[in-house]
């Protein structure tokens, strides 16, 4: 079997296997890219209460004032994935380990300004396969990363091995040509 025919074949086939994921990394991928631009994707981002730094409630407060919410997907300190800062729109966001809840909390007088889910934590889990499973995301998705580069390494030989073929076959007509003449 000549290489191009083995490219060929091996691009095909690496294709065909590869394009679930490749269909999923590039559809969750467009919409991450626009989370900012959609509050279902991803909540919009409240400004709190004119203050200082020096103003702000300790992450401990905060804490206090989501559990005082009584939502349920934060009962315990165990519930808690994080706490953002954002200082420049005086206000946290506390992050819940379950169902990619948000609440968002003024950071000077500890007022819950939003509750919502991030939809965009769920599209990212897609998007690097953690949600299928760890050994999606540790083995799988770096081999779909590598079939990406094969696909286009083969795709650029697929393209031009004919090309490089045609002109070699033109310099070898045009050499019999000349020795012929």
């Amino acid at each position: 079997m000549n290489t191009f025919r083995f490219f060929w074949n091996t691009h095909k086939w690496v294709g065909i296997s590869a394009a679930a994921f490749l269909l999923l990394i590039a559809s969750t991928g467009f919409l991450l890219l626009l989370k900012k631009e959609f509050a279902w994707i991803q909540p919009p981002t409240q400004v709190g209460s004119e203050g200082r730094l020096e103003g702000f409630l300790t992450l401990e407060e905060a804490w206090q004032r989501v559990l005082a919410a009584k939502h349920p997907d934060f009962r315990t300190i165990d519930d808690l994935d994080r706490i953002d800062v954002r200082p420049s729109q005086r206000i946290y966001k506390v992050r819940s380990k379950h169902n990619h809840t948000e609440i968002q909390v003024d950071a000077i007088n500890g007022a819950i300004l939003s509750t919502e889910t991030r939809r965009s934590d769920f599209l990212e889990e897609l998007h690097d396969g953690s949600w299928f499973a760890k050994p999606v995301h540790d083995y799988l998705m770096p081999i779909v990363a590598l079939c990406v580069v094969f696909l286009v390494c083969s795709g650029l030989w697929i393209w031009s091995a004919p090309i490089l073929k045609r002109r070699r076959s033109k310099r070898e007509r045009a050499r019999t040509e000349k020795g012929a003449g």
